[in-house]
């Protein structure tokens, strides 16, 4: 039962037999500066989001048949080479009866995040919605027989929140793709080994999928590919897949993984070719940024993507504060994951450190919702962001004598702390490579203060 899949050769003869009748296809790849500007404006402005990695993995949670793996714990079918009839047997015990969707949506905006993405199909395959194209989905092989993705989907439109699907181009359970090298699943791009029925797979499989997810769950985002690196993938597909579904939702925005070997640091090519419309540093905060392009950073608050019942290496949330107004200083955005439990609980160290970032955001989050990346070199105390004709300076290390050395930007006429409602200006004094403010001996925040520098 769990092997039958849906092919959509019928449906596709069907369109292309009426297509003399439709408009042709219009060619993203060749978008206007001005478009793409519109259309990346609210991704833009948000620069805070969440990543959700939940699926069948959260079962093991990290650990199978006595074995703990190593690695992160989504990847458990890969590393531990679990045989897919194996597998398949998390399904029935799948059965997140603690899930809501209100909840998760609820944290996620009291973070101060501004979209959420979630995994819509990983690596292994399964399926968190109600896709008629296989049984390998949470509707037809678990308990819980309730669709994820779509009660997502209506508590994000309540609360005014962006919703954005992950999708794996890499597939472990579909026949078409690489479960037929069972159980070395991953084959990296210096593999050989290639599925000669892997078009099949993006045409009457990945397609239609990822159709459904932007016409059945209200109005999508981001589509963020992943595991674009096997060998039966190529930029050509990537271009194709981009264009057909700019088509099915113009104003989509997709991950640079749509194209080959796009991965982590990697944008455009020097020559200019696609890359998708942003770039996706894993794991990391790139030291310069990515300048002249989109960017986003996607960070884990300890040290998996999926749940694992022993990770407690949690990120405090100074570090996670920090690392959002580093982010924004050069001009990125940070997509900031949890993974939830097998019964649909987002661990309470995530909580936390959400609840943290979010109190810092209702004081603060002027200074980064909306805000350019800093024309000049990080400071050693801090970091910078810009908007309009302000300067906002966060200060992570306060000065002990009172005074802050910074830089005169275009020329700052006043200063005040953002955390003053009053906006009491702050006296200061230019000097040859900037100029010097005199602080209250007392930081405002211990983990990042914000001086507001309006400029003449």
């Amino acid at each position: 039962m769990m092997k039958t899949y849906i092919f959509s050769g019928i449906m596709t003869i069907a369109l292309l037999l009426m297509s003399g009748c439709s408009q042709p296809p219009v060619d993203y790849l060749n978008e206007s500066e001005e478009d793409i500007k519109a259309r990346m404006e609210w991704w833009d402005e948000a620069k805070f989001g969440m990543f959700i990695h939940w699926g069948l993995y959260a079962v093991p949670a990290g650990e199978y048949k006595g074995r703990k793996v190593e690695g992160i714990g989504e990847w458990i079918m890969n590393s531990l080479q679990i045989p897919i009839a194996e597998y398949e047997q998390f399904a029935p015990q799948f059965n997140p009866v603690k899930f809501d969707a209100d909840e998760w949506v609820s944290i996620a905006k009291d973070a101060g995040m501004k979209y959420i993405v979630i995994t819509s199909k990983h690596h292994d395959g399964f399926c968190l919605w109600d896709t008629k194209y296989t049984d390998w989905n949470i509707v037809s092989a678990t308990p819980f027989k309730r669709d994820i993705l779509k009660e997502l989907a209506e508590a994000c439109e309540r609360e005014g929140i962006r919703l954005g699907f992950y999708y794996s181009i890499m597939d472990w359970y579909h026949p078409d793709a690489q479960s037929i090298f069972e159980p070395d699943y991953n084959q990296g791009r210096g593999s050989g080994n290639v599925n000669p029925n892997f078009s099949r797979y993006i045409e009457e499989y990945m397609k239609p999928q990822l159709k459904e997810l932007l016409t059945g769950y209200g109005d999508i985002g981001v589509i963020w590919f992943d595991g674009e690196w096997v060998p039966d993938y190529t930029t050509e597909m990537g271009k194709d897949i981009y264009n057909y579904l700019r088509n099915i939702k113009p104003d989509l925005i997709i991950n640079n993984r749509v194209d080959k070997g796009r991965q982590g640091m990697e944008g455009m090519d020097a020559e200019g070719d696609f890359a998708g419309d942003f770039g996706t540093p894993e794991k990391q905060i790139p030291a310069t940024g990515m300048p002249g392009l989109k960017w986003e950073s996607c960070l884990t608050m300890n040290d998996t993507w999926g749940y694992k019942h022993f990770d407690h290496n949690w990120k405090s949330s100074e570090t996670l504060i920090r690392d959002l107004v580093d982010i924004a200083s050069k001009g990125g955005n940070l997509l900031l994951n949890v993974g939830p439990t097998a019964e649909g609980i987002i661990p309470d160290p995530s909580v936390e450190r959400l609840k943290d970032m979010g109190d810092w955001l209702k004081l603060y989050g002027e200074a980064i919702y909306g805000a350019d990346p800093s024309p000049v070199d990080r400071p050693e105390w801090g970091r910078y962001t810009v908007k309009d004709n302000l300067v906002y300076a966060h200060v992570f290390d306060w000065p002990a004598n009172g005074e802050l050395n910074v830089a005169d930007i275009n020329g700052i006429g006043v200063a005040w702390l953002l955390s003053d409602s009053g906006k009491s200006q702050l006296l200061f004094e230019s000097k040859e490579n900037g100029i010097v403010l005199q602080l209250p001996e007392t930081a405002p925040d211990e983990i990042a203060s914000v001086i507001v520098l309006e400029r003449n």
